[in-house]
């Protein structure tokens, strides 16, 4: 049976809650999306060891058990960047095969066109970026993110009741989760406080960013790829307008779509991402 060990790195500054599965040495690095958890890719993780991998995931800053940032402080893009860049070496001594979903997927990209040289493949599992990002007008957006500060750090936050109401929000989302892995996912991503639970996510991520995503500029970080590539798309995902115009510009790539799921994909179908992923790793040198 696969065993599973957590411990805390800092990177950048904060402390890391990291995960491991498996004894093996790490080449797998699992990068999850926004306000999820390290733990929510355990049943990949698990099918990737059994292929012979050594695997490790993390709660991004904020996240999970990761910390917070604190006072002063948001959450921009490249800092998330830096975060990997001061966690992988801690991670792996080798080149690694980087996996990123969704928000994940897109700090991936940033880290991959900059620092080729630590890894062996990049796979994107719907994360080629999200759509352009309105308010596009500078003065609207900074307004809006200085009006959305505000507004989260003047109010309480209201605890759930228990576990149960917890998953009853999650399913608004995701209505197809079942009792096992959506209270599996709660019991990884609240924590108690007076009055019931919370979740574990710094509510600052719920506000609108002071710079919107620009299709463009990612775009040059697509085309500046120099590693072997594997995007992901789930059928009924989060799939964009601008889709293969965004995945042509990557240079050495490989598309694969999962059929009947959603964005969720290592959520719902962890055994057919895990043959694909564990297919890719063998043929660049797993």
């Amino acid at each position: 049976m696969t065993t599973a060990s957590e411990e805390t790195l800092t990177a950048n500054g904060l402390a890391h809650h990291v995960i491991r599965w498996g004894d093996r040495p790490v080449d797998v690095v699992l990068c999850h999306g926004f306000l999820d958890v390290g733990w929510s890719f355990d049943a990949l993780a698990r099918k990737l060891v059994e292929a012979g991998h050594g695997v490790t995931s993390f709660d991004w800053r904020g996240h999970g058990q990761t910390e917070w940032i604190g006072d002063g402080g948001y959450y921009h893009f490249p800092d998330y960047v830096l975060d990997l860049d001061e966690l992988l070496p801690q991670l792996a001594d080798q080149p690694v095969h980087l996996v990123g979903h969704s928000m994940g997927g897109s700090a991936s990209v940033m880290y991959a066109a900059a620092r080729p040289e630590r890894l062996r493949t990049l796979t994107l599992v719907e994360g080629i970026g999200p759509p352009e990002m309105e308010p596009r007008d500078p003065a609207k957006r900074t307004r809006a993110w200085l009006d959305g500060v505000a507004k989260v750090r003047s109010k309480s936050l209201r605890p759930m009741r228990d576990a149960r109401a917890a998953l009853s929000r999650m399913r608004i989302q995701n209505p197809e989760l079942t009792d096992e892995l959506g209270l599996f996912l709660v019991s990884k991503s609240t924590k108690a406080v007076e009055g019931g639970i919370q979740w574990t996510f710094d509510p600052l991520h719920k506000t609108w960013a002071p710079r919107p995503f620009q299709a463009a500029a990612f775009g040059e970080l697509l085309r500046a790829i120099d590693t072997p590539t594997l995007v992901v798309a789930g059928e009924r995902g989060f799939r964009l307008q601008d889709e293969a115009d965004r995945i042509a510009k990557i240079p050495d790539h490989r598309f694969v779509e999962i059929a009947d799921v959603g964005h969720m994909i290592h959520w719902f179908e962890p055994a057919a991402l895990a043959t694909e992923l564990a297919d890719f790793f063998a043929e660049h040198g797993a």
